[in-house]
């Protein structure tokens, strides 16, 4: 039987034929567990993330789970959301060390993690050893994150030139006085963009005002927490940078009640290129960090390592800006009362 389900090896038409009826009758179903313990795969990759409810990780799971069922493979899906908003939740930590431990005992032949611990700037020893551990039992994949110093595999969007692309967008249209809203300091995506917007903005002579870098989420709700911040300030910028596009979402919805027009009275550059970005009203000018590339990618370097090809450690992925309605040269009244 196991010749005919296989195909490993030749088998006289009319064996092959009793064969396939006595499958089809009895709805013959072969034993996963059994063919893992002869072969040592399971068909089965762990993938932990830090929310499912954010639209970005769906992005990056559409073309993870389009690769790894091309190359054979199901996963387990582990979701680490955390009822803490403040971007730095143990909890969330405490559920990554249990999902880790989970998906070793269930012997997945493979790890990918996004989001919590791999983006912190300064992770502590014990979270970093953590997966280190992990690792010398699973091959483990990063994307669009770190744990700096051990050299992990990782694939990821280059942050930087995201953030240089929407700056130099919104300087190339004219404006000079630009802010810079959301994201978690503590975060190292949120730091690389921050420092490339900083450094994009020097580069441009321009000066960056401390009072316009406000930082401290990534939700809708911040972005509206953030504009109204900007609007009570005695100086206004023209143009808002905004860390994520839930965020610019959330800045558009506070504009349009503050009797603000996007673009005409402020450009408005988001940093994701989620689906809600060209359903927005208008539609969001964003950096596409290549979501379902990047999930690609991840799937195909795993079974690279999970079948002991050689792969480089790092795999670069270029983001893309992509131009919509919510940007435009500065001409109107801006924030100004």
């Amino acid at each position: 039987m196991s010749r005919v389900l296989n195909n490993t090896a030749p088998v006289k038409k009319s064996t092959r034929d009793r064969i396939t009826e006595l499958i089809n009758k009895y709805q013959f179903q072969p034993n996963a567990l059994a063919r893992s313990l002869f072969k040592k795969e399971t068909g089965m990759i762990g993938v932990i993330l830090p929310d499912i409810t954010n639209p970005f990780f769906p992005e990056v799971l559409s073309g993870l789970d389009q690769e790894a069922r091309n190359k054979g493979y199901t996963f387990f899906l582990c979701d680490t959301v955390s009822t803490n908003t403040n971007g730095d939740s143990g909890e969330q930590y405490v559920r990554e060390s249990e999902y880790l431990n989970i998906l070793v005992e269930k012997q997945v032949d493979g790890i990918i993690m996004l989001g919590g611990r791999i983006n912190l700037a300064k992770p502590s020893a014990e979270l970093v050893n953590e997966v280190v551990e992990v690792c010398k039992r699973v091959p483990v994949l990063l994307i669009n994150g770190n744990l700096p110093g051990e050299g992990m595999n990782r694939v990821y969007a280059d942050e930087k030139v995201g953030a240089e692309l929407a700056t130099q967008h919104l300087i190339d249209l004219g404006h000079r006085d630009i802010a810079f809203v959301g994201g978690y300091r503590h975060m190292s995506n949120t730091l690389q963009r921050i420092q490339s917007f900083v450094k994009t903005m020097e580069k441009n002579g321009l000066k960056v005002r401390k009072e316009w870098m406000l930082d401290g989420g990534f939700s809708v709700e911040s972005g509206k927490a953030f504009l109204n911040i900007l609007l009570g300030l005695p100086e206004r910028p023209t143009a808002v940078f905004c860390a994520n596009d839930l965020v610019a979402i959330g800045v558009m919805k506070a504009a349009n009640k503050a009797g603000l027009r996007v673009p005409h009275d402020l450009s408005l550059v988001g940093f994701d290129d989620i689906p809600y970005a060209s359903n927005s009203i208008p539609e969001l000018t964003t950096v596409s960090l290549k979501c379902y590339d990047v999930g690609r990618n991840a799937a195909d370097l795993l079974h690279q390592m999970i079948t002991k090809n050689k792969v480089s450690r790092n795999t670069k992925v270029r983001p893309e800006l992509i131009v919509r309605e919510s940007t435009a040269p500065p001409g109107g009244k801006g924030l100004k009362a």
